[in-house]
């Protein structure tokens, strides 16, 4: 029997203010409330729906994905992992790898390079090429988000084992 399609969505916070108390805390800006929900409303529109989100403790990514949610008519709890927000890509690779196999749709929230890291590591570099084209050249700015599917269990997920069926930089108009 193969092995189902899976769908791993790799992104970046949101816009978030330049300081706070301690990075930990820094909230998203007002802008960056609404490049997430534009974000979820692309997701949305892609009809991504995950069985599963990680994302990082740190409060502009817990805010990202209460606006991404809203934008996309998610009703999903997040996982909340402390170790996402001080993450190396081999690390966040690690948690991702972790995943039960009854999930085929995921989505990781976390920081740069972090992230940017992670999506160029596991694309193939045979999917979509205007997405290719534009992850590529760009600089996986705040709400990147790197839509990537592969088949295979999510514990063999690794260096250029996924495809980038898409990719977009959530800007609310």
């Amino acid at each position: 029997m193969a092995e189902p399609l899976r769908t791993l969505v790799v992104m970046r916070h949101a816009k978030a203010e330049p300081a706070a108390a301690t990075d930990f805390e820094r909230p998203l800006s007002a802008r960056g409330h609404d490049d997430a929900v534009d974000a979820g409303s692309w997701l949305r529109d892609h009809e991504i729906v995950p069985d599963r989100a990680l994302v990082s403790a740190a409060l502009r990514t817990r805010e990202t994905w209460q606006h991404l949610s809203d934008g996309a008519g998610w009703d999903l709890a997040p996982e909340l992992d402390e170790g996402l927000y001080a993450a190396d890509v081999d690390t966040a690779l690690d948690l991702v790898r972790l995943l039960p196999d009854d999930v085929t749709t995921a989505v990781v929230v976390g920081h740069n390079p972090t992230m940017a890291s992670l999506a160029q590591l596991l694309d193939d570099g045979e999917g979509d090429d205007d997405a290719t084209a534009e992850m590529t050249i760009g600089t996986f700015p705040t709400t990147a988000a790197a839509v990537l599917t592969f088949a295979g269990p999510w514990a063999d997920l690794g260096q250029g084992t996924a495809s980038l069926a898409a990719y977009h930089v959530g800007r609310a108009g």
